[in-house]
């Protein structure tokens, strides 16, 4: 028995009874079966609400998991990315930094780091990129790996 059944029990108790409304006590009775009621409408109300919430929470929840599956999906549907592939898939490697005004952490692609600087979409603050190997003059013969970069 949920608590809306039980209120219907009470409020036919309460008229089984024949209370007199007329006496102080039936009068608290009949206006605390009443307060009982609406509280309990309220509830039912609530309970109703929330379930469809739940559902559309439940739904949200797989479309997100549906996108973050496309966005976060390591594996090249086009082929296994060996040197005769011209998708671009080797080039969805992210870089972090951190913005040292209002210590953000900001994601970089390769593109965005080849423009030698951006702007903090936080705070505004001017970012520069300086990718100068200070080890050599990277000629040929070099091996810090800084051409790669």
């Amino acid at each position: 028995m949920d608590i809306c059944e039980k209120i219907a029990y009470i409020k036919g108790l309460a008229e089984g009874l024949e209370l007199d409304e007329n006496t102080k006590e039936g009068k608290i009775l009949a206006a605390l079966i009443d307060l009982i009621g609406d509280i309990t409408e309220e509830i039912c109300d609530i309970e109703d609400a929330l379930d469809d919430m739940c559902d559309q929470i439940d739904a949200v929840d797989e479309d997100l998991s549906a996108v973050e599956e496309i966005i976060y999906d390591d594996d090249c549907d086009c082929c296994d990315c060996d040197d005769d592939c011209d998708c671009d898939c080797e080039d969805d490697e992210l870089y972090e930094i951190e913005c040292p005004a209002c210590n953000d952490v900001i994601y970089l692609d390769e593109d965005m780091l080849e423009e030698e600087g951006i702007e903090c979409p936080n705070c505004g603050t001017p970012l520069e990129f300086d990718f100068d190997c200070d080890c050599c003059d990277c000629d040929d013969d070099c091996d810090c790996g800084c051409e790669e970069e």
